[in-house]
């Protein structure tokens, strides 16, 4: 028998070691997921942005408002001279900034549309120091929205996101339901959810570890989001955002997507039967424009003018 307990002595060690390990690197990924890195603005992001405003004939502004707890939130306001009456809020991925969603801003200006390009919370030069994946961020949205009605006098407003700004596009859906239609490109279903996938591409083994191996670190990450911030993460939760939502949707999501597998826009969609989704078999994450250029444009201009004509 003394080669058995010696056997599980050593078991019962690495077990100890691996979720130590685990709660780790949990810890540090939340972190991370909370504190985004902050991509700042040079002044060639501004030239940039004045570039654009300037081949398409529109005004570029820098705006800003007040979120709900106080903090400062800034973006782009690009608005051609002579338009087609409608306007689309553009909303960036995790760690990134306005000038992520540039290019999709010339996209929309050359057909007529003005464009808001808001900063995220805790990204670019707003204010606040936690992404909470749409907890407090889908209140932005709305506030963004109430702005865009007021100021712009547009007679549709749209929406459209990558990433992280997909799933605060669905999100915002609760508290925003005046939207015309929006576009969402490569969101994650839930928070959990995208926990599993990154975990698994950081190991290079796909989502399963995260669900077996590495759900002791998942958990550990939820619960200090909780315990140190106040943060219920798992109530991140686009798939849910979408039940019994009357805006039209339309999810795209690459079949090569390995950040967040497609998967995550079908979970989505089968919560709402109305949302028409897209899976281009050649795109990456955030990819159709690149891969699928003349039918990404198609697509997108299509679905926003369909659905603001009928308005």
């Amino acid at each position: 028998m003394k080669p058995v307990r010696i056997l599980l002595r050593v078991c019962a060690v690495i077990a100890g070691v691996w979720l130590v390990l685990c709660v780790a690197i949990g810890i540090v990924a939340e972190e991370w997921a909370l504190h985004p890195w902050r991509r700042a603005l040079g002044p060639e992001a501004e030239a940039r942005a004045q570039t654009i405003a300037e081949r398409n004939h529109a005004v570029l502004s820098e705006v800003s408002i007040p979120a709900a707890d106080g903090i400062t939130l800034r973006g782009w306001s690009i608005r051609p001279l002579a338009g087609n009456g409608d306007a689309v809020i553009l909303l960036h991925g995790h760690a990134d900034n306005r000038m992520g969603m540039l290019s999709y801003a010339d996209l929309l200006l050359r057909h007529g549309y003005a464009v808001l390009l808001p900063d995220a919370r805790a990204h670019g030069e707003s204010g606040g120091d936690l992404a909470t994946y749409g907890l407090r961020e889908a209140g932005d949205v709305r506030r963004w929205f109430d702005w865009v009605e007021k100021t712009e006098s547009s007679r549709c407003i749209d929406g459209l996101g990558n990433s992280m700004g997909a799933a605060l596009i669905l999100e915002s859906l609760r508290t925003t339901p005046g939207f015309c239609a929006v576009v969402a490109e490569s969101p994650f279903a839930d928070f959990r959810e995208a926990s599993y996938d990154r975990l698994g591409e950081w190991a290079g083994a796909g989502p399963w570890i995260g669900r077996t191996l590495m759900r002791p670190a998942v958990e550990a990450g939820l619960l200090e989001a909780r315990w140190r911030h106040g943060i219920d993460l798992e109530q991140a939760s686009p798939e849910n955002a979408v039940v019994g939502s009357r805006v039209p949707v339309l999810l795209i999501h690459g079949k090569k997507d390995e950040k967040l597998p497609a998967y995550n826009s079908e979970e989505i969609q089968a919560h709402n039967s109305a949302i028409v989704l897209w899976e281009p078999a050649k795109a990456g994450h955030c990819g159709a424009v690149g891969t699928e250029q003349e039918e990404y444009e198609r697509r997108l201009i299509g679905w926003f003018g369909s659905h603001d004509a009928a308005r």
